[in-house]
């Protein structure tokens, strides 16, 4: 491992060195454009060293300065390979500094027209900020965006995953309306492909519980237009379960609807994202004991 670092060191201090020579910096760059592709391949050498050595943030940083220097001598798609190069070493040391080198990379590749690998960088950051830096507003954005680009090269199945983490963080963040939105949205999608319709009931069951968050009332209207859009829905478990669960927050009945969420948990298991927006439901019991 210290060997590898120590070869790696060399070779960045070789890079340093073929860029100062003749004329410095800017005379190997626009001067002797050998000079520059020596230190390219010295930094992109480095890089590697020091992956090898388990040096993220320094093989993260041999990345960048190769990327750099592909950018200003104009090789811009080598610059964004670099670039995304560098963000997945500073992934693992410093996700500030993999945002940034992603972005970088995303500029130069929608500047290309290059749609498709822009969004899925956008995927990448959203990713980080949904589980490395927490932070589900810019996770939301970066996915939204993603999948405005796949929408727009025809990936309709990679923009519509995107759209479903949009609705997934959307609801948690109480933004109900937008959830409900994308849910809707895909699950009509969905019913038009017969590979696909039958996910439709989950993204139903997902916008009705995004409903009865808000209000019970519009939560059986939306039920029954499902209903008609998907006649196979009124005998799924979960068309039943959130006729059962209107019912009970009509009456005040915690101890049914307690016992509904229960029993279809015992058969279906329910992930945290359902366990959090039937909870927040529930309160409503509490919260609201004149509610009929």
């Amino acid at each position: 491992m210290a060997d590898n670092e120590q070869k790696a060191l060399q070779l960045v201090a070789e890079a340093e060195r073929k860029l100062s020579s003749s004329k410095g910096f800017f005379g190997a760059l626009f001067g002797s454009s050998s000079k520059v592709e020596e230190a390219v391949e010295c930094y992109q050498r480095a890089a590697n060293m020091f992956k090898m050595a388990k040096k993220w943030n320094s093989a993260g940083k041999a990345f960048y300065d190769a990327a750099d220097l592909h950018s200003k001598a104009g090789s811009r798609h080598d610059a964004a390979n670099n670039y995304v190069d560098a963000a997945n070493c500073f992934k693992k040391s410093d996700t500030n500094e993999a945002i940034s080198c992603l972005l970088k990379a995303i500029e130069i590749y929608t500047d290309m027209g290059r749609f498709t690998m822009a969004a899925k960088h956008h995927q990448s950051i959203a990713e980080i900020y949904e589980s490395e830096a927490v932070d589900l507003e810019r996770a939301v954005h970066h996915y939204e965006q993603a999948a405005d680009y796949f929408r727009g090269e025809e990936s309709n199945s990679s923009a519509n995953k995107c759209l479903l983490k949009v609705a997934q963080y959307a609801a948690q963040l109480e933004n109900y309306d937008k959830a409900i939105q994308i849910y809707e949205q895909v699950a009509s999608a969905s019913l038009e492909s017969s590979l696909l319709k039958y996910s439709a009931k989950e993204y139903f069951f997902r916008a009705a519980l995004c409903h009865l968050c808000v209000d019970s009332l519009n939560a059986q209207h939306a039920i029954e237009r499902y209903q008609e859009q998907y006649p196979a829905f009124q005998d799924a478990r979960e068309y039943k379960l959130v006729k059962t669960l209107i019912e009970h927050l009509e009456d005040q009945n915690l101890e049914g609807y307690t016992e509904a969420v229960k029993e279809y948990d015992s058969i279906s298991r329910l992930d945290q994202w359902y366990t959090t927006v039937l909870l927040r439901i529930k309160k409503q019991i509490n919260d609201n004991p004149d509610l009929r």
